[in-house]
């Protein structure tokens, strides 16, 4: 006579089951996009939010203003006077909304391949 357990084929109630390696390296990917895609609607919206205050005139001297501008600056300075127009409202929805695009496509398509691999 043969005395088997017959319930030692199942998982053990209460414990999960082993991670696959697979699905661990794609919630990695999955952080790894997220963390990218923040990234990148962060620089855009500092941009955005220095053509806004700009646009609406704001203080200059307030420290705020001039925490947003200094790192607007810095987020396009690889975009600097690309554009030169006499309406400096224009130059500037220009010069620093183009790096808020270019950092939204990149940033995101970075993103989306990421989470196909």
């Amino acid at each position: 006579m043969n005395h088997t357990d017959p319930a030692s084929a199942y998982e053990p109630y209460g414990h999960p089951p082993a991670p696959d390696g697979n699905a661990r390296h794609q919630a990695t990917a999955r952080r790894t996009a997220l963390t990218i895609c923040t990234i990148a609607d962060i620089a855009a919206g500092l941009l955005g939010l220095w053509i806004v205050l700009y646009l609406l005139d704001a203080n200059q001297g307030n420290p705020f203003v001039g925490f947003v501008h200094g790192t607007a600056d810095w987020l396009s300075g690889w975009a600097r006077d690309i554009f030169t127009m006499d309406t400096e409202g224009l130059r500037v929805v220009l010069n620093y909304g183009l790096p808020a695009v270019v950092y939204l496509l990149i940033g995101h398509g970075i993103a989306a391949r990421i989470n196909r691999v």
